[in-house]
């Protein structure tokens, strides 16, 4: 076996959600959970299939999106993995309604850090063990690092 650490390269203002699904609809699911959630959200989603012809499924109403979600999700090249790169929203914003898609298995990471996806490779396939989201801690918070985290979230309004 091979282990390899595949960076994910975002485009400029953009998230990223990286997960593993079991069925071809996942595409369209997905597609139908966005635009129903945050309508203004600009997307892109790829599917790699793990059977059949194996192509990478991409669906999203965004053209430069749907070229990063595809671009990255051929570099992770992991069976049955899906990967949405989301604009005009943050990820908080579907995660929700993502868990309550059927067919979804795992979500890895959602997420606009610089960001790593381990996978492992044998003579079949590959698959995601893991990911690399951020860099490491570099303390821990102090009464006015609190006071910072308190104001952005207010700030973004998720806390009142």
């Amino acid at each position: 076996m091979k282990m390899q650490s595949v960076e994910i390269v975002l485009p400029d203002n953009a998230n990223v959600v990286i997960g593993q699904s079991h069925f071809i609809k996942t595409v369209e699911d997905i597609y139908e959970v966005i635009v129903s959630t945050v309508p203004q959200a600009k997307f892109g989603v790829a599917f790699c299939e793990a059977s059949g012809p194996c192509l990478v499924r991409v669906d999203g109403n965004d053209e430069s999106l749907m070229k990063s979600a595809s671009e990255n999700a051929m570099s992770i090249g992991a069976g049955h993995t899906f990967v949405i790169i989301l604009r005009d929203s943050y990820p908080i914003n579907i995660m929700n309604r993502l868990r309550d898609v059927q067919e979804i298995c795992t979500i890895f990471c959602a997420t606009a850090n610089p960001l790593d996806v381990v996978v492992i490779e044998n003579e079949r396939g590959r698959g995601i063990i893991g990911v690399i989201d951020g860099e490491r801690p570099k303390g821990v918070e102090t009464e006015k690092d609190a006071d910072d985290r308190k104001a952005l979230l207010r700030k973004f309004g998720y806390k009142r």
